[in-house]
């Protein structure tokens, strides 16, 4: 995510580095390259050129001038300015009422029907709330489809009309079915279209007059850059949403959307998502978007990722057995477990300040887990549970039991060995108490 505008702007900061002070001569060529990265990154010139004029003046302000670290304090200039360009603080977002309806929009092929997914299950799982998808998409009988699966998935209703070509019928039906069901929120996939035309802009501006929505947010494709503010520009003229939200930011994207989207149409961007997992949806925070492009990474949203799946009762047992040099395969198994249900590896890694660049051409493979998972479960609960057990023997059946060589089976007996000598010297360090969240001494 944003790794070429990541790499220029690191290569404007460079000019500074070894400087005593900021001068007008390296402030005017570390602002020409920040404008060039940024047009380079898709964003709209006349963005650019206001974005780093508000540079230019903050550093030649007295307190930089006379500053030791010229090149950290320009660094610290451009988060600020990308901050407020993307927004400055988190949106709120309104899921109260009875219920509350949410409007989905969107051109096909945005990721509306994914997000709509994503958005029920981080309303059901992180907020506590009871909603209900409705499939509005009155063309695309695949968005029916992928919508009650998806719903399954999560564990959400459905509310689909197959026979309905009427989708403002079918939203209000859906609303009337939810408040028998109790349901206390509403997410109304409509239809999109490969380009804006006014049959698809007139239907959801009269599923919104019909159904009053406490949000409309409009899903937008991060990875078409400068077309999808644009587009959202037409879509906000006719129908006042309320946030955006940007998909597919684990692919190739510039940044161009995430960056001039809210100077354009001044209206927030509240969600992000990337990748297919249900799990993959995540508030927007402009400050912490600026820290990842600038490569300072964002250890808050780690933390608040691994915090999700931290299980205070479980980290108690799992402490009390490293502190015994008792960890087994079990343990590791469900540290596994935890790990992915976090998200993408790559994303995660790229959290940790100082990584960003360094991982970009790391190919990070998802499935890497499957192969250690299949030899773990190959073993006897007796094996799992006590790794000094296993002999030859025993590794030729779980190399077979597990597809694997047995070559493989020694390389990771060996690493997990590796994994327990380093616990035990921690442990005699005294460190995990330091490390495991919630423990108190």
């Amino acid at each position: 995510m944003f790794n070429s505008l990541q790499e220029k702007l690191e290569s404007a900061f460079k000019g500074l580095k070894g400087q005593s002070r900021i001068t007008e001569l390296n402030i005017a060529t570390t602002v020409k390259e920040i404008r060039r990265a940024l047009v380079d990154a898709d964003v709209n010139y006349k963005i650019a050129k206001e974005f780093t004029d508000k540079v230019k003046d903050k550093a030649m302000g007295e307190k930089v001038i006379n500053a030791i670290s010229p090149g950290q304090l320009m660094i610290k200039i451009v988060k600020d300015e990308l901050t407020e360009l993307m927004g400055g603080e988190e949106a709120a977002f309104n899921a109260k009422g009875n219920p509350a309806v949410i409007l989905i929009a969107g051109l096909q092929g945005s990721g509306k029907t994914t997000f709509s997914g994503k958005l029920a299950n981080y309303l059901k799982t992180k907020k506590g709330l009871s909603p209900m998808l409705v499939a509005a998409d009155i063309y695309r009988p695949a968005a029916m489809e992928q919508l009650r699966i998806l719903g399954e998935q999560i564990g959400v209703d459905v509310h689909i009309e197959e026979e309905n070509r009427d989708a403002v019928s079918i939203a209000q039906n859906a609303i009337k079915e939810s408040k028998s069901k109790n349901k206390n929120v509403v997410i109304i996939d409509t239809a999109g279209r490969l380009a804006i035309d006014e049959a698809m802009m007139t239907e959801v501006a009269d599923i919104r007059n019909a159904v009053k929505p406490q949000e409309i947010l409009f899903v937008v494709d991060s990875m078409t850059g400068q077309d999808a503010v644009n587009t959202a520009k037409a879509f906000n003229d006719r129908l006042d949403f309320t946030g955006v939200v940007l998909t597919k930011l684990d692919g190739d994207t510039r940044g161009g959307a995430a960056l001039s989207i809210k100077y354009t149409v001044h209206k927030p961007v509240k969600f992000v998502s990337s990748g297919e997992k249900m799990e993959t949806l995540d508030v927007f925070y402009p400050e912490r978007m600026a820290q990842r492009i600038l490569g300072m990474g964002d250890i808050t949203t780690l933390v608040e990722k691994a915090q999700e799946q931290f299980d205070e009762e479980q980290a108690k047992k799992l402490e009390g057995k490293i502190r015994k040099n008792k960890f087994d395969f079990a343990d590791f198994k469900m540290q596994l477990e935890q790990i992915k249900k976090m998200g993408n590896m790559k994303d995660l890694l790229g959290m940790i300040p100082g990584l960003g660049n360094k991982i970009k051409d790391l190919d990070v493979n998802e499935d890497s887990f499957k192969g250690i998972e299949a030899m773990i479960n190959s073993m006897t609960p007796e094996e799992r549970n006590n790794p000094d057990l296993i002999n030859g023997s025993r590794r030729k059946r779980i190399a077979s039991g597990s597809g694997k060589d047995i070559s493989e089976v020694n390389a990771f007996m060996k690493q997990f060995e590796q994994m327990r000598d380093m616990m035990k010297g921690m442990n005699k360090m005294g460190m995990f108490g330091k490390m495991m969240p919630g423990m108190k001494r």
